[in-house]
């Protein structure tokens, strides 16, 4: 699980990293920090897929550690409590520990500690995407989602549990906490751009894109809550837009953009988006993200080819 991660899921790794542009000034606790944490992330996502049958209790334990990564006071938890197969090495602990190191050493962490031990907190909610009952799954993210957010939102209960499924919020915020100053308003801003929509928009397009496979393999797939595909297509092109707008409202927008852009760039490089019964809508999410995401379009596609990720 460790190594497939680290194979398969490189895109993501390499998006995680992309958030260590935003400072004014290069801070190498950051880079490692969120390279560590998209690991630990994929790496979790793995090792809950492959002990669904565990239950939920042994996919929030081992989610633990997406928690733990991101509060140096908090104990180390047993995240194998539960699992079926516990012996990793060290593997996970050290990923958490570097985490927490790297955050200890970030000059304003402490301004957004609570916040992203909060959506840290909410990512739990990948415990239940694995669940191998389609209709029990179904009624658990709703439920986790009305838990969450107890008044009416302007998201759907999918896109909620979607958006707590990526960690895009909790990058931006990190990144933040790299500067040695960082304003109250500033990181109100910045988690409004990320959650939930940004955080959505991923979830979304990585189901998006993978929406093939997991039809053939029973696997969840959050765009497919939408009722149709054009209202997904639709919605998802939304999106595209009101983050791009989002991202312009933030200091150092154009960073935001390039994020964003590159996000979107490069989910659609993959070989399934360009199959002929997708082709139409990629070709609409495509001029959703405007003229930087169609030129960075060709580029990652030859990064697919060059890494021999093009159907991963």
């Amino acid at each position: 699980d460790a190594l497939s991660a680290l194979r398969r899921k490189r895109g993501q790794t390499n998006g995680a990293a992309m958030f260590s542009i935003l400072p004014r000034a290069r801070n190498r606790s950051l880079l490692a920090l969120l390279v560590a944490y998209q690991i630990i992330w994929d790496f979790l996502d793995s090792v809950s897929e492959r002990a669904a049958g565990a239950g939920q209790a042994n996919g929030c334990q081992l989610h633990l550690a997406l928690i733990d990564a991101l509060d140096p006071a908090r104990p180390i938890s047993d995240y194998y409590r539960h699992n079926p197969w516990r012996e990793d090495g060290g593997y996970l602990n050290a990923l958490v520990n570097v985490c927490r190191e790297s955050c200890a050493r970030l000059p304003s962490y402490e301004r957004v500690r609570e916040l992203v031990v909060e959506e840290a907190c909410r990512a739990q909610v990948l415990a239940i995407n694995h669940d191998p009952d389609p209709s029990r799954r179904d009624v658990m993210l709703e439920a986790w989602a009305n838990r969450e957010f107890p008044h009416e939102h302007e998201a759907s209960w999918f896109e909620l549990s979607g958006a707590s499924s990526a960690g895009l919020s909790i990058f931006a915020l990190l990144a933040l906490a790299s500067e040695p100053t960082c304003s109250e308003s500033e990181i109100a801003r910045t988690r409004r751009a990320y959650y939930p929509w940004a955080s959505s928009l991923a979830a979304m397009l990585d189901s998006y894109v993978d929406q093939t496979e997991d039809a053939a393999s029973g696997d969840h797939s959050y765009i497919a809550h939408y009722p149709t595909p054009e209202l997904a297509t639709q919605n998802v092109c939304l999106m595209v837009r009101r983050c791009l707008a989002d991202a312009r409202s933030l200091e150092n927008g154009e960073k935001h953009i390039l994020i964003f852009t590159s996000m979107v760039a490069m989910y659609l490089s993959k070989d399934s988006a360009r199959t002929p019964a997708m082709r139409a809508s990629t070709k609409r999410i495509l001029a959703a993200g405007g003229s930087l995401t169609r030129a960075l379009l060709p580029i990652l596609r030859l990064w697919r080819i060059a890494h021999a990720h093009r159907s991963t």
